[in-house]
């Protein structure tokens, strides 16, 4: 197949239509940083079948459809279509019918993708598998994106063996050997999980018999159950209607009693009526006496208050006084103090004016002290810094100088240190090697353990067969027993029904019949039911009102005509009935009508069919069986009924032990079958641990070897860094040879130190003198300020004394005028209190009166509201013991109704059919009901015990065994589809192991060529590495640039690394040639003469293979090699357009030109 258009519309930046033509040779893509060039490889990589939205530079699938612009909308779909060329024949056969292929992926926003192949709906993996089989695909290293040759480069073994999966064209066997692996682990899951429904379901069915044999008791239990539940439903129902009777009675008779009740009651409400009406007067006369008896009392307690209150406030007044006397005396005192402070202060601010005056003239020589003492401090300050830094930079340099030299010292002590270790580690290294297991020995291990393996599939094989035909055994073997059991079954239930019909017949009357003690031989019962009749009904008992007694021996009686048998020789009868029998004779149809003329009276002929002739000539025909006959034909088969079930039963035990020998044969071939997987599972649990103590084994050899040379190649670097130390520490000494002494700059420095600490002294001496005075006279200033304010304060403070004295006067003055008032209130306040007390007494005497009044009538009514009481309390008690009758009449009716309700819901009859079903006779005593309970529980309880009793035990078995048959032969489907998938997967590994090693040393020859090509000498190899198994093996490159000792691929430098993962890349297209092979930057770490290298190759790779190669580049030299440009633009923001130009047809045009 052949790649030749990339159709893309609304796919990230190409929100337009963009057709990418792909032709053979190189085609170029150019164009600036962010302008979408490597959405085009996205687009081809994601049409392809990648699913990792990472791998798509975005947060989410959906972030591949354009999101819009400034100018544009977002779109809520995209689409990419690669068209192939299919005129050779060479896709798979399921897309080989056309000479194009076309492959369209499409997007809708939140709705997924959708890929279809020609335009015909496909999955994913269809489209994955339709790539690899062509040796390209979304991740195949033909798609060399931006940053693959560094992930290359730091790949471990492992990763790097895609690269030779790519090239052996094993990709999609890879992948179907994963499915394959898949299904085999799915397959043994279900097998598993097969083996245990198969013992689960013949563990229900040995229940299900036994449940089949539970449910033939719990009918019967439930029968008897029911019975008894009749009864007990019955006994309630009667005891109920009893009960509701009683009720009604007592509810009667409390309906009286309360008519009775109820007239007293009225009666002594009309008196407590008559009582009551005098009582409103009484009652608010006393309420009006209490009320003027009131208002005194209040108005007495007014007065008193009034006097206190007047007291209180004279002492009050007194208290004032004397406070506003001493108030008075108090501001005097401040007035008369006030005249000598303000004379004090006066003298104060004086002597502080007099020695401000005097200050003056010495501040100013302070002043002048003061700034020449600074000027020479700031000259000393000045020589001392410039000592300073000449001497700290000196001792900069010498200390850096010694820092160098001591730097030196421990890098090269950490250096020996260093070269110890690493010495110490590739000694250690040697001796893990030498002490690593034999490969072959682990080897031999895995292979004993395959045999082991192999051999356990084989008894398993051989165990299966015999548990086939063990479990074939058994199913035949369960025909007969299944057999025998109907057979059995048939047999018991036939015996069954014949006892109770019998025993029917006999609980029919008080005497038994006569037909119970006959024998008749087997066939003859219709002949000796047809010449009986219903004599056989009568009993031999001489109390029955009809019975059979002995009336003598028949000796004289006639003899039966000549061929006449008599009936007694086929009957065991009593002595009663032998008379009868010998007049009876046994003939045969045709002699019947022909002897009938010989018959004496009273005997009679009889066939065995039942036809009977009488002496008389009366003839009854053999149309049916009397109930007499047949009930002797029970008789006869119940017997007969015995020895069959005893012999059915024998029949049943023997093929029941031939089915346990069967069962036991299955048990004992399961046991070995599992005891088998047990020992499968555990060779392949051995297996598993010896292939992986065989790839530790071969991983640590190869982790070893590696870390051998990476510490041999640390120890020459080591080597090279201690040359180079010492070489930088005798430099830095001779340096330090040559710095300047620092003695000489020490001892200027401290004299000129010195010297700057004494001007620094007298400086600050008379800097001190000089704020010192300015510092008292500010002091002074602010003494004079505060002494003006405190002046001002007390002047104000002795005006506002004398104001406050003849207020203090006034208020004096007021409160004695109110004192000599209030001296003259308690005169008048004591005659007020008197005529109260008088008027007080006089209301006292006329509240008493009334209330004595109101008392009488208070008492008169409480007798007649006993009274009252007592029959209101009565005809409530009467009423409530009607209404408890009437709750005990509902409920006793509820429980009637109740009752019958349970009748009806348990039985389905009316409550007076429930006696039929209790099975009592019609004159029998009911039974006590404690006792019918008793029973009930017994038989509920016994019916309990037997379980949840299955009725379709015997179906449900049939069915599960019928499931377990389709299960064993599911199950054998699975295990030949076992075989079959380990059978593809070892296949799918033996051509994928033949076609890798094939591949390896094809790519190893290609690589090496290719690096020397491109390097211009040199040599480099692939190896593989940690295990034997080529699947399962990493690939380690080797390399030796020209004029340096081979190294692993970490340890070339950033461009060599490139150059060598060109190679092996390339040297995969040499093997194994991809339909296309896109190059994102590749040529980005490359200088310009290995960028011509690098082209070089690229030239000749195009001319010797059909690979298409697109080439996305910003170097000119890779630019001017192409045979054709696209350039990819961003005239508008956020949208990419396409535009092309064929370098080839322009040179060719140009020549012409």
């Amino acid at each position: 197949m052949k790649f030749n258009k990339l159709r893309v519309i609304g796919f990230k930046s190409f929100v337009e239509p963009t057709e990418f033509i792909i032709e053979r040779g190189l085609t170029g893509v150019v164009g600036p940083n962010g302008c979408g060039k490597s959405n085009l490889v996205e687009a081809l990589r994601w049409v392809m079948g990648e699913n990792s939205y990472k791998n798509m530079r975005a947060s989410g699938m959906d972030d591949v459809i354009f999101s819009g612009s400034g100018n544009r909308p977002a779109r809520n779909t995209a689409e990419v279509a690669l068209y192939l060329d299919n005129s050779e024949r060479t896709a798979p056969a399921a897309f080989n019918d056309s000479d194009e292929i076309q492959v369209t992926r499409r997007i809708e926003r939140e709705q997924g993708s959708i890929y279809r192949i020609n335009g015909k709906e496909s999955r994913a993996k269809d489209v994955q598998l339709l790539f690899a089989d062509a040796s390209t695909g979304a991740r195949s290293p033909s798609m060399v994106g931006q940053g693959r040759i560094g992930e290359l480069i730091s790949a471990k073994p492992q990763a790097r063996r895609q690269l030779l999966e790519e090239a052996a064209g094993i990709s999609g066997l890879h992948s179907r050997r994963h499915e394959a692996e898949l299904r085999l682990r799915a397959a043994e899951g279900n097998l598993e999980r097969l083996d245990d429904v198969t013992s689960q379901l013949e563990g229900q069915i040995e229940s299900l018999k036994r449940q089949a044999r539970q449910a033939n008791r719990f009918k019967t239990l439930s029968a008897e159950i029911r019975a008894r539940e009749a009864t007990l439903l019955h006994i309630r129902w009667v005891q109920a209607k009893e009960a509701e009777a009683e009720a009604d009675s007592a509810l009667n008779q409390a309906t009286v009693v309360v008519a009775e009740k109820a007239q007293i009651q009225m009666e002594a409400a009309k008196a407590q009526g008559v009582a009551s009406l005098k009582l409103p007067e009484l009652r608010e006369s006393e309420a009006r006496a209490a009320a003027a008896l009131q208002r005194l009392q209040i108005a007495k307690s007014q007065l008193e208050d009034d006097a206190n209150r007047i007291l209180r406030r004279r002492d009050e007044l007194t208290r004032r006084l004397a406070q506003l006397a001493e108030d008075i005396r108090r501001e005097e005192r401040l007035v008369s103090d006030n005249a000598a402070i303000l004379s004090r202060l006066d003298a104060e601010e004086a002597d502080i004016a007099e020695i401000l005056a005097d200050s003056g003239r010495h501040a100013d020589e302070l002043r002048e002290a003061f700034e020449g003492a600074a000027a020479k401090l700031a000259d000393s300050e000045r020589v001392f810094a410039a000592l300073t830094a000449e001497r700290a930079e000196a001792a900069a340099g010498r200390h850096q100088l010694e820092r160098a030299i001591r730097d030196l010292a421990d890098r090269k002590m950490r250096l020996e240190r260093q070269m110890n270790e690493a010495n110490r580690e590739f000694s250690s290294v040697a001796e893990k090697i030498t002490a690593l297991p034999d490969p072959d020995e682990r080897r031999a291990v895995v292979e004993a353990a395959e045999m082991a393996v192999a051999e356990a599939e084989t008894v398993i094989q051989a165990i299966e067969q015999a548990l086939s035909a063990a479990r074939e055994t058994e199913a035949l073997s369960r025909v007969p027993v299944d057999q025998a059991r109907s057979k059995l079954n048939a047999l018991e239930t036939e015996g069954r029904t014949i006892s109770r019909m019998l025993a029917a017949g006999a609980a029919a009357g008080q005497f038994p019949p006569v037909a119970d003690e006959l024998r008749v031989d087997r066939g003859f019962e219709t002949a000796l039911g047809a010449a009986l009749g219903d004599d056989l009904e009568s009993p031999l008992d001489p109390k029955a009102p009809a019975h059979w007694s002995g009336n003598g021996d028949g000796t004289s009686d006639p003899a039966l005509p000549a061929g006449a048998v008599p009936l007694l020789n086929h009957v065991g009868a009593p002595a009663a009935l032998t008379r009868r029998l010998k007049q009876i004779g046994l003939v045969a149809d045709g002699d019947a009508m022909r002897l009938m003329n010989y018959l004496k009276p009273g005997q009679r002929l009889v066939t065995k069919d039942g036809a009977v002739y009488r002496w008389d000539g009366h003839v009854t025909g053999a149309d049916a069986p009397s109930a007499a006959a047949l009930r002797l034909a029970q008789k006869n088969r119940l017997g007969e009924l015995e020895s069959e079930v005893s012999l059915a039963r024998d029949v049943l035990s023997e093929a029941e032990e031939r089915l346990a020998m069967a069962g036991e044969a299955i048990r004992g071939e399961e046991r070995k079958l599992n005891e088998a997987r047990d020992m499968s599972r555990l060779s392949a649990r051995h297996l598993v641990e010896a292939r992986d103590a065989l790839a530790a084994a071969e991983r640590a050899s190869g982790d070893l070897i590696r870390r051998r040379d990476v510490v041999a190649e640390a120890v020459n670097q080591l080597q090279s860094q201690q040359e180079d130390l010492a070489v930088q520490e005798e430099t830095a000494r001779i340096e330090l040879e040559d710095a300047p002494d620092l003695t000489a700059l020490d001892d200027r420095l401290r004299i000129q130190q010195a010297e700057v600490a004494t001007d620094r002294g007298r400086a600050a001496e008379a800097r001190a003198r000089h704020e010192s005075l300015n510092r008292e006279n500010e002091a002074r200033q602010r003494r004079i300020i505060a002494i003006g304010q405190e002046r001002e304060t007390w002047r104000q403070r002795a005006a506002s004394a004398e104001d406050h004295i003849a207020t203090l006067r006034d208020r004096e003055e007021e409160a004695r005028e109110e004192a000599a008032e209030l001296e003259m209130a308690p005169d008048e306040f004591e005659d007020k209190r008197q005529a109260l007390l008088n008027e007080l007494q006089k209301a006292e005497a006329a509240r008493r009166g009334a209330a004595d009044l109101l008392a009488a009538a208070e008492l008169v009514q409480r007798e007649a509201d006993h009274k009252a009481a007592i029959a209101l309390s009565e005809l409530a008690e009467s009423r409530e013991r009607r209404a408890r009758a009437e709750e005990r009449l509902v409920s006793a009716r509820e429980k009637r109704q109740e009752s019958e309700s349970r009748i009806r819901e348990v039985l389905n009859v009316p409550p007076h059919e429930a006696y039929r079903l209790t099975g009592l006779q019609a004159m029998q005593s009911v039974p006590d009901l404690r006792e019918v309970e008793r029973e009930l529980e017994r038989l509920k309880m016994e019916r309990e015990r037997l379980g949840a009793v299955n009725l379709r035990a015997e179906e449900e078995q049939k069915e599960l065994t019928e499931k377990l048959e389709a299960l064993i032969r599911e199950r054998d489907d699975v295990i030949d589809a076992i075989r079959k998938l380990r059978g593809a997967i070892q296949s799918l590994n033996r051509e994928g192991r033949e076609r890798l090693i094939a591949a390896f040393d094809v790519v190893n020859g290609q690589f090496q060529r290719l690096f020397t090509h491109l390097f211009g000498g040199g040599t480099a190899e692939l190896q593989l590495i940690e295990s034997d198994d080529p699947l399962e093996a990493g690939l380690e490159i080797l390399a030796r640039p020209p004029g340096k000792k081979p190294q692993t691929m970490t340890l070339l430098s950033g461009g060599e690394q490139a150059l060598t993962a060109m190679a092996l890349i390339f040297a995969v297209f040499l093997t194994n040639p991809a339909p296309i092979c896109v190059l994102d930057e590749v040529d980005a770490p490359l200088d310009d003469h290995n960028v011509e290298r690098y082209c070089n190759l690229m030239d000749e790779m195009a001319a010797s293979t059909e690979t298409r190669f697109v080439i996305i580049t910003h170097n000119p030299i890779t630019m001017a090699r192409m045979n054709r440009l696209f350039g990819v633009t961003m005239a508008e923001q956020g949208v990419s357009q396409l535009v092309s130009v064929d370098l080839q047809t322009a040179e060719r045009l140009r020549e012409t030109a």
